[in-house]
């Protein structure tokens, strides 16, 4: 799509959003199922993924923006997982894509292994055995994408989970992160080089460092809008002068999480290796947690840390997605290592003008 066609999607999800208000996530409710139906019957939960192989097409700054538009609306969907993840590494290993109106999840921790099957089936089926934790969504995915340890290799297995049973886990936001055993399960799988495997957690990192930038743009947005409403000794929060200074602090924080994560987009959109641009995009959205959802909050004063206030929405999620998908440390280990891999090449990648 065109810039416009992207900006005629961002707001159709806007108007979806503006009839689902986030709420807080129970075991009794952990996903927006009505919200979901909304956005499947759209065609949304198939944008960036081949119209040939069962998506709705687009692009993936498409895909990109209506995943940022939901984490911006504390949308409870599995929509980053299935348009940013899992499909794009289904249709990569030449996997069969479910339909996109089906929940699609990713799982790449825990201890799985995938044995090819000798029933006949020929090659591509494989039985999974262990339990991959952690799992985004799981209890309300249908399918999920697993990365399993393989005889040859890594595996990426395709598996229907209606019926297994899932842990009943969840984040700091209350979103569901659990863990699903496999016993013998049966799944079809294709073999992974060690790239394959290395872009599948890069998307998984820039995914969460995507909703990261949007939540924290949105939390930025919230804290100016009251800082100028918000009356105090006869004038507005805003004209304080320390205020002022955390919201340009927090202004700062925003904007380099922003360029970093639009500059990794762009090169998974060329095609390029996505893997140290994903690393620093991950590494510098989660630094930037600690200090926008701090000073928003310190701005909002108490009426922030209220159950009813719409601003913990955000930043309960944002304080979970930045350790999921790779944690700052083990993200810095990577671009730390990526970077020294080639001395010739580490002045200009550390003064490359993003």
């Amino acid at each position: 799509m065109s810039t416009s066609g992207t900006d005629l999607v961002v707001e159709t999800v806007r108007d979806i959003l503006t009839k689902h208000e986030p709420f807080v996530l129970s075991r009794e409710r952990p996903w927006d199922e009505g919200l979901w139906s909304v956005l499947a019957e759209a065609g949304l939960t198939g944008v960036g993924l081949p119209e040939e192989a069962g998506g709705s097409g687009g692009e993936l700054a498409d895909a990109v923006a209506i995943v940022a538009t939901l984490a911006a609306g504390a949308a409870a969907v599995p929509v980053a997982e299935q348009l940013l993840v899992a499909g794009p590494a289904l249709l990569a290993a030449d996997l069969d894509l479910p339909s996109p109106e089906q929940p699609l999840t990713i799982a790449v921790d825990g201890v799985v292994t995938a044995a090819a099957s000798d029933d006949g089936d020929g090659p591509g089926r494989f039985t999974l055995t262990g339990t991959a934790t952690d799992v985004a969504w799981a209890g309300v995915a249908r399918h999920v994408a697993v990365l399993a340890h393989g005889g040859a290799g890594p595996v990426l297995a395709l598996v229907d989970v209606a019926g297994l049973a899932a842990t009943h886990t969840a984040n700091l936001a209350g979103e569901p992160r659990g863990s699903l055993v496999f016993d013998g399960v049966a799944a079809s799988g294709a073999l992974l080089t060690d790239a394959r495997v290395a872009e599948l957690r890069a998307r998984y990192a820039l995914a969460r460092a995507v909703q990261l930038s949007a939540a924290l743009e949105q939390v930025l947005t919230w804290t100016v809008q009251y800082a100028g409403e918000r009356h105090q000794f006869g004038r507005p929060l805003g004209k304080f002068q320390a205020i002022q200074m955390e919201l340009a602090q927090m202004a700062g924080e925003v904007t380099a999480v922003a360029a970093l994560v639009d500059a990794a987009v762009q090169a998974l959109d060329r095609g390029e290796s996505v893997t140290l641009a994903a690393a620093a995009a991950k590494v510098r959205a989660g630094a930037a947690v600690e200090v926008v959802a701090k000073l928003a909050h310190q701005v909002h004063g108490a009426i922030g840390f209220t159950q009813e206030h719409k601003l913990h929405h955000l930043t309960r999620r944002c304080w979970s997605w930045r350790d999921e998908a790779g944690t700052e440390v083990a993200w810095s280990r990577v671009l730390g290592a990526g970077l020294i891999a080639d001395p010739d090449g580490l002045w200009p990648a550390l003064t490359h003008v993003v």
